[in-house]
């Protein structure tokens, strides 16, 4: 029977498995290998240890509605799109309110994680830990490793003849970024156009010389704001947009919403992506666009090699002077801490049973939490597999047999492997993931039900947000205050608006 809990990593995944482990009256304790909670999230202008984190400048792309812990919603007066600063300070909120943090041994590393010798019939784990250069040895009922998937950056020199041999300026990570100042009156090139690729070159081009971005494929760039100036993931990650999604054939879901893209600006013109196109990703950047149309940053394709102080790229032109390229290539995870015999049986998270459980070990007791990338956010989808996790671990709830996982896995996973570092690799539909992980765990809202007993709320569910209080309503977990969440969740995402009430009935000044 499971007790006692290790849970590695205090960040988004670690706050939420404690707090699930506590909810099923399990002993956590989490190992947090830094001096505070927040992981990623906890911002410092500090490049050394190897601890991945935010740059200064970072906005979160999920609004606080769509982005909070199920059952403890973001203060009303927060922004729906919080600065690194706020969102930690909701972290912390989070932790004081549930009593968290004395389960958590900071400044504290897990250098190892194996199964105890009587593993088949114990389930059991030694974990050993270092704390100032002191090693301690632990036994632990099962493991929840909460490191996510932004922990090694992924820097494809190799991908880029000369970067190394020839090239004499500056290269760098993305992980080494900060802030601007650097960079100021130099010409960078931005290797990459994810997420953060387009963040930092539009901050670049504010004090750089000149900002060119390569970008290998298709890329289609949407906004934070939405029609009527609402947030887009609460416009469009509704469960009446999902079911249209279901119903529509592939191919004109996909033209509607190319077409949904292309009302904002024409993303042929500016090179980003064709509506033919087949291989693209989508990012968050409202300020990209313009700063294309002004100049300020040149998009290129992909770089085909470096010379002492150019870049030549695959259609043949050639950029000169090049100061400094920052490889904005994404992170590799691994869990480096885990017995080879354990991390051999998963090559990436298609390996895992519901993206969570190894399923060829003997016993169910080792969870990768918050090891996908949604369409939403990570924080509840994260949360969502800590509640059917603790469940597991508590003994009301149960895996099917090895057979039945391993067959889902085959199902899902495809015959070509990719490279471990493609982000597409984890990427799965927000509502499909986590209502697949709350039917696991029984607390997927019925609308059916919902409809025949309270129509005001089914409506708001299935019309609104797929805010996560919806998994609150129901099954083991309910929060008593997730009705109102829902009914109240425009309220405060207008409330921190309303620093200037406009009167329409008034024409003075």
């Amino acid at each position: 029977m499971v007790r006692r809990v290790a849970v590695i990593g205090a960040g988004v995944g670690g706050l939420a498995s404690v707090k699930c482990c506590l909810d099923e009256g399990l002993e956590p304790t989490c190992f947090e290998r830094s001096e505070d909670i927040g992981g990623i999230w906890r911002y410092t202008d500090s490049t050394d240890g190897g601890r991945v984190s935010v740059y200064r400048s970072v906005i979160t792309n999920t609004s606080k509605e769509m982005s909070c812990f199920s059952d403890f919603p973001c203060p009303e007066d927060f922004p729906s799109f919080l600065p690194h600063s706020l969102l930690l300070e909701y972290f912390r909120m989070y932790a004081r309110h549930f009593d968290l943090l004395r389960h958590i041994r900071f400044k504290t590393t897990a250098l190892s994680v194996k199964k105890r010798p009587d593993f088949t019939t114990s389930g059991q784990w030694e974990v050993v830990t270092e704390t100032d250069g002191i090693q301690e040895s632990h036994v632990f009922d099962a493991v929840m490793v909460c490191t996510g998937h932004y922990q090694e950056p992924h820097l494809p020199l190799a991908s880029f003849p000369g970067i190394e041999t020839c090239f004499k300026g500056q290269y760098l990570h993305s992980q080494e970024y900060k802030d601007v100042e650097a960079f100021r009156g130099k010409r960078v090139l931005v290797v990459g156009i994810g997420n953060t690729g387009g963040d930092l070159s539009v901050e670049l081009s504010r004090v750089a010389a000149k900002v060119f971005l390569s970008a290998r494929r298709s890329t289609w760039v949407f906004s934070r704001v939405s029609d009527h100036g609402f947030p887009f993931d609460m416009v469009n990650t509704t469960r009446f947009n999902h079911f249209l999604d279901w119903l529509l054939p592939s191919a004109l879901t996909k033209r509607i919403r190319f077409r949904k893209f292309n009302s904002w600006f024409n993303h042929a013109n500016y090179g980003l992506a064709s509506t033919k196109s087949s291989n693209f990703k989508v990012i968050t950047n409202e300020e990209l666009p313009f700063c294309l149309l002004s100049g300020t940053i040149v998009l290129k394709p992909t770089v085909k090699e470096f010379t002492e102080s150019s870049a030549v790229f695959e259609d043949g032109t050639t950029e000169e002077n090049i100061d400094v390229v920052l490889f904005a290539t994404g992170y590799i995870f691994s869990f480096p801490f885990l017995e080879e015999s354990v991390r051999s049986l998963f090559d990436d998270n298609r390996s895992l049973y519901k993206r969570i459980f190894p399923p060829q070990l003997e016993k169910p007791t080792l969870a990768i939490i918050g090891l996908v990338q949604l369409t939403g956010s990570v924080m509840v989808g994260a949360e969502m597999q800590a509640r059917w996790v603790t469940g597991i671990f508590a003994g009301w709830n149960k895996l099917p047999p090895t057979s039945r996982m391993m067959a889902d896995v085959l199902k899902k996973k495809p015959p070509v492997k990719r490279n471990p570092s493609e982000r597409e690799n984890l990427k799965i539909s927000f509502i499909s993931y986590t209502d697949e992980i709350a039917s696991c765990a029984g607390v997927k809202p019925s609308m059916l039900k919902l409809l025949l007993t309270d129509p005001r709320l089914a409506l708001a569910v299935f019309f609104g947000p797929c805010t996560p209080y919806q998994y609150r309503l129901v099954g083991r977990g309910k929060w008593s205050g997730a009705r109102d969440a829902i009914l109240t969740q425009w309220r405060r995402t207008l409330k921190p608006l309303r620093t200037r009430v406009v009167d329409d009935s008034s024409d003075g000044s």
